[in-house]
């Protein structure tokens, strides 16, 4: 079932993720190189609790029923996606993924950042760039009316053009009440196929991108997820509102972007 949102639900939603861009803002005040993920976890978990909301990953099952054992999933360098926070520092020249949700006031938040890590290089940070202009091309068809394929292609294409491949086995969903609702939204696809997409509609929009080869397995803790020719992939996510006319972005990167400055994408 696909439930359309309030307005009233539409403002909880945003509260629950203008959250996550504050929690990844401080963050991003710490990552340098000598920083673990878990480091990075533990002020995230705190941050978000003492903001009257929960993490919503730690303890999500896995297709295994294994629990995810943190609360935010760090994906370093050619980890695609759902890492999990350990005691390896970062180093100069990474890329880090930070992928957070929260659930407050009975309302989800999901959104994703790519972090450089120091000085990274112009390979690495057009790949980041591209994957998050991708991310915004596709919120720019996430208008009523549309379909979910026009969302899809818009991200396909623009990456493909640039280079790089579409992971496809990770998609974007619904969120409201829960973090993974219908519709799923697929990173790749045709025009005009799909589902349409209606006034209310709250999904999460989220490309995943390889430099090099789209493959993927998954690592031994069965969680992680890694480009098979080890190349660096880039994640961005925002949550939104499909409306007339424009998309509603209820997740935000401005106070992340701030802390960043030079080194923002």
């Amino acid at each position: 079932m696909i439930y359309l949102k309030t307005d009233d639900e539409v403002e909880l939603l945003r509260k629950a993720n203008l959250l996550i861009g504050q929690t990844l803002a401080e963050l991003a005040k710490l990552i340098k190189p000598g920083v673990t993920t878990k480091q990075l976890d533990a002020v995230a978990e705190e941050f978000i609790r003492d903001h009257g909301a929960e993490p919503t990953f730690k303890g999500f099952p896995n297709h295994k029923g294994i629990p995810f054992p943190a609360s935010i999933c760090t994906s370093v360098n050619e980890q695609v996606v759902h890492g999990i926070p350990n005691d390896i520092p970062l180093k100069d020249g990474d890329i880090v993924s930070i992928d957070c949700g929260t659930r407050l006031n009975g309302f989800c938040g999901d959104s994703c950042y790519t972090f450089p890590v120091g000085e990274i290089s112009d390979e690495v940070r057009q790949l980041l760039r591209t994957t998050k202009e991708a991310l915004y091309k596709g919120i720019e068809q996430a208008v009523a009316g549309n379909r979910i394929g026009d969302i899809s292609n818009a991200i396909q294409q623009h990456c493909e053009a640039n280079g790089y491949d579409v992971v496809r086995e990770f998609v974007g969903h619904g969120v409201g009440k829960d973090m993974h609702e219908e519709p799923q939204v697929p990173n790749y696809g045709r025009r005009g196929s799909g589902k349409v997409l209606k006034d209310g509609l709250c999904i999460a929009i989220e490309p995943m991108i390889a430099m090099g080869k789209r493959a993927i397995y998954m690592q031994q803790d069965q969680w992680g997820i890694v480009t098979r020719d080890r190349t660096p992939a880039a994640h961005y996510e925002h949550s939104i509102c499909v409306r007339k006319g424009k998309a509603d972005i209820l997740s935000s990167f401005e106070e992340i972007e701030k802390v960043l400055g030079e080194q923002f994408i």
